[in-house]
Formats: C-alpha cells, structure tokens, sequence
C-alpha cells in the first residue's frame, strides 16, 4: 500500500514539513503566572508533538488590551519572548517546526481582564457570548468603540508580536483573523456597524488585516505569515452571517494572493449551515480557487477524511486540533492506524500537567 499523503513531506516557503499534518492552534491556558509567560511546562507540551508537519501555537496576546483569557501566554513584552524560547528550542531539537499565533480577542474579553476597562471592539456592540475569567466563564458587556488611534496602535501591536515571535525563534507566524475574534469582528456587519475607513465598504471592513500585514513589511518575511480565516461561522462567538461575510471573504482571500505568504488556513463550519442564507457548507472546495497558495483546511477532520481533501486538491495541509491535544504521537498512530486516546475535556482549560502532559504515547 502506497503512503496516505497526510504523512508525506510538504515545501512551505523555505521550510521542508515532514508531513501534511499540522498542529491546529488550542488555547490550553497553562501560564498560570503573573507574568503570563509559556513555561518549561509548556516546552514539553510542545515538543511531545513536534512530529506534527507544522505546530501552530495557541493564540498569544500582542498587548494587555488583547488578551480575553486568563492563564493564557503572551508574546509583548521580554519575559513572554524568553519564555517561548524555551518553547521553540524544545521543538526545534526534536526536529520540528513552530508557528506562534497572533492574537486579539477584542470584544471576547471582559473588563475583569482589563483592570475594569471596557474591551476593545470595532463597534460597541455585545457580542453576548462567554469571557473566561477568575470566575469561570462569565458573561461579555458592550465594548468600546475603537478609536482611529486605537486601531493604529493595534496594528503596532501586531507588528511587536510578529517581532518577538522572531526574536523568540519562531519559524513563523500566523494572524488570528477568525473565530469571532477581533480582526474577524471587522470584517462582519453584525460586529462592525462603524462609517470611517474601517467599516462599510468590504475593502473598508478588511482594511485592519491588510494595515496588519503592511505593517509587517521588514520584521518578517511575507513568506513565514500564515492567515487564519472562519468565512462561515455563524450564531456563535457573537458571530452571524450576512449577504456580505463570505464576498468579504474572498475578497480578502484573492487579496491576499499579492503578499506570497506562507498558507491561508480555513475553517469549515463550527455550526449547521445548511439552511442559513449566505452561508457556504464547504469552505475549502468554496475558497480553493481564490487562493493560488498553499492552504490549511481544519475542522473534525480524520485520518481517512483528511487525505481524501487533499486527494481531491481542495487543501494542502489539514490542521488537527483536538486529536493532536490527545494524542503527542498522533503522527505515528495515523501511521500505524492505532487507535486514538480519549480527550478529557473536563482539563482543557485547567492549570495542571493533568490534561496536557501526561496523554500516553502509543505501546512500541
């Protein structure tokens, strides 16, 4: 029997991944210290799964406006950048490849998190969703609306990140655009009801993207950022789609076509969009098209369903999240055809090696 294509060596840019599985970004809320800083502990995570083609970090905070969690690791300032040194080398020295993912919650934050302060959002709009806080998951409030200057300083605040993330010893980058986090927020109607350039016009709801990777320009190169989108989701994290979201969509996925960048990687449906007006049920066969690039395709994929997308030329690589939390081995086991362990949910977000480190590798 020949090799499933998932577990054969893929060309991203300058980088030569063992194989077409990448790592999906999980957010695992583990730096549980003041500072908000990847540990030794979180090294090991890592490194266990280095036999992934590509890691994808979780979500990491650009500035103290960003952040939407607690215990999750941040990546402004010094002490969060030596701390993901320690990350990158461990899964450099197992033979791996690491991205950090870029991130800003906006309005999915809470003012607990922020001292009292409102979130930032591109419009003061409640999102009625959930923030994980001291409390647990509390309910979100109406945002503040984001001034010009705001929106500047966030894209400066990218650019630091996507700096550190060099400085740290990344092998690249990805920008969290999806998931009803802040960059998405203004790109959709329901999140972004704003009449300046930055609302709108579909290349005026994208513009913060596009100044996020100009801005970009001589800290990293275009071909070491990858972009994360969810064109479909729709009635949760606060977000619903309308006539706009997905032409938005592939305008920005046809744009960025101009930048040379690493990947675009998609999400397909977190919820049933069968019967929703606008909506499309399968975003890569949908979006393979406006991207001449390489793209990562992720959502509940197995091992069968994930060869058979690149089989069928819709992807190039396809992310597993959950599966890879499970199963530090999970390169082997897809390998071998071993069944996969069991995900204890109930540790996802907890802050203890329980959950994270201690999932058995496969008997030899």
């Amino acid at each position: 029997m020949s090799e499933s294509i998932l577990l054969q060596s893929y060309k991203l840019g300058n980088l030569t991944l063992n194989n077409r599985m990448v790592m999906a970004p999980m957010t695992r809320s583990r730096s549980n210290n003041e500072g908000n800083v990847a540990t030794a502990l979180t090294a090991q995570y890592y490194a266990q799964r280095a036999t992934a083609g590509l890691i994808i970090t979780e979500g990491t905070f650009v500035s103290t406006k960003a952040v939407g969690f607690i215990n999750v690791p941040g990546i402004y300032n010094e002490a969060q950048t030596e701390g993901w040194k320690l990350v990158t080398k461990a899964v450099h020295e197992k033979g791996g490849t690491i991205f950090a993912q870029v991130w800003h919650t906006g309005r999915l934050s809470h003012p607990d998190l922020h001292n009292g302060d409102l979130p930032h959002a591109p419009s003061a709009l409640n999102p009625h969703a959930k923030a994980y806080t001291n409390d647990g998951f509390v309910d979100t409030v109406t945002p503040k609306e984001m001034t010009i200057e705001d929106i500047k300083q966030t894209v400066l605040d990218f650019k630091n990140g996507a700096k550190n993330a060099v400085t740290a010893g990344f092998d690249g980058i990805e920008l969290h655009a999806a998931n009803g986090y802040l960059l998405q927020q203004f790109f959709n109607g329901c999140s972004n009801h704003r009449t300046d350039e930055y609302g709108g016009s579909i290349e005026n709801k994208s513009r913060i993207l596009f100044d996020i990777l100009d801005a970009l320009e001589g800290v990293i190169d275009y071909s070491k950022v990858g972009v994360r989108l969810n064109p479909t989701m729709h009635n949760t994290q606060g977000m619903m789609l309308d006539e706009q979201t997905i032409p938005t969509h592939e305008y920005i996925v046809n744009r960025l076509n101009d930048y040379g960048l690493a990947y675009v990687h998609l999400t397909e449906p977190f919820t049933p969009v069968d019967e929703v007006p606008f909506a499309v049920t399968e975003v890569a066969r949908h979006f393979r098209p406006f991207y001449k690039g390489t793209l990562i395709i992720n959502k509940s994929f197995t091992k069968e369903t994930g060869t058979k997308i690149i089989e069928d030329g819709y992807a190039d690589l396809v992310a597993y999240g959950v599966p890879f939390l499970a199963n530090p081995d999970l390169v082997a086991r897809f390998k071998s055809d071993a069944p996969l362990n069991a995900p204890d949910q109930s540790t996802f977000y907890t802050s203890t090696e329980k959950g994270y480190i201690d999932y058995p590798e496969m008997a030899r």
